[in-house]
């Protein structure tokens, strides 16, 4: 079922293999033999979990079924384009906020530790085959009103779907416009990953590895971006909101500090 949905360009990349146009014989080679490792594991044994929130924005934050998850918004100086966080994308007074988790359910690569090729090999496919139930489940999430149903007419084929074309974004903890990874306890908190076997060290980091957690939004113009360095102004700002030492949170941020 997932299967049309790997974004093949991904691991074909974390492979160092370029692309021009079609599939060369050494990316062709390389997704056969990850294909056989799928059949000889019994296929995809890839769990999912969802909940839709009540939101509204607080300035730079979201409530969240009562529950505030600070953000962070960029602070670039380029002429013209808006300084974006996540908080844009949600009404101040009533609008929904999915949250979503999606794992590899079983220890598919330690059985191949001693074998380099097939252990690497699995490893990125286990990420590819995360990422691709995110698609689907993100697919299902907008078309299906049991689910949230914002853009019920949608169809788009799962190839099409690598192009994001669709309505909102699903942005994932420790990304470029959610970098800050400690917000994942938070998250916890709300959808319970236990749920799926997933747990969290103490620096906030999803075991098993190959799992994927976030937000989705519904706005039409939702769009991803990077929130890059952040002053001291907004640090410490972002300290006194999440209630964290800055010496603690600091940790978390190196990349935008």
């Amino acid at each position: 079922m997932l299967r049309p949905y790997i974004d093949w360009s991904y691991l074909f990349h974390a492979w160092g293999i370029r692309l021009s146009g079609k599939e060369s014989v050494e990316a062709l080679q390389l997704k056969d033999d990850a294909l056989r490792l799928l059949d000889a594991n019994g296929g995809e044994e890839v769990r999912a979990l969802f909940r839709l929130c009540d939101a509204h924005n607080d300035g730079d934050n979201i409530i969240l079924d009562g529950v505030r998850l600070p953000l962070l918004r960029q602070q670039h100086n380029i002429a013209d384009a808006p300084n974006l966080c996540l908080s844009d994308f949600v009404s101040p007074v009533k609008d929904r906020v999915g949250l979503f988790a999606t794992t590899v359910a079983g220890a598919f690569c330690d059985k191949y530790r001693g074998d380099d090729y097939r252990y690497l090999l699995m490893q990125t496919l286990c990420d590819r085959l995360v990422e691709a139930a995110a698609s689907l489940l993100h697919s299902k999430v907008r078309r299906e009103k049991e689910l949230w149903g914002y853009s019920p007419d949608e169809n788009f084929t799962p190839q099409q779907l690598c192009a994001e074309p669709y309505q909102g974004i699903r942005p994932a903890v420790g990304y470029p416009s959610l970098p800050d990874q400690s917000v994942i306890f938070i998250i916890d908190r709300l959808i319970g990953l236990e749920q799926i076997g997933v747990s969290l060290t103490e620096s906030g980091a999803m075991h098993p590895h190959a799992s994927v957690c976030g937000l989705m939004f519904a706005h039409p113009a939702a769009r991803y971006f990077a929130v890059g360095r952040i002053s001291d102004e907004q640090f410490a700002d972002y300290a006194r909101r999440r209630g964290m030492a800055e010496d603690e949170l600091r940790k978390f941020l190196v990349r935008n500090v």
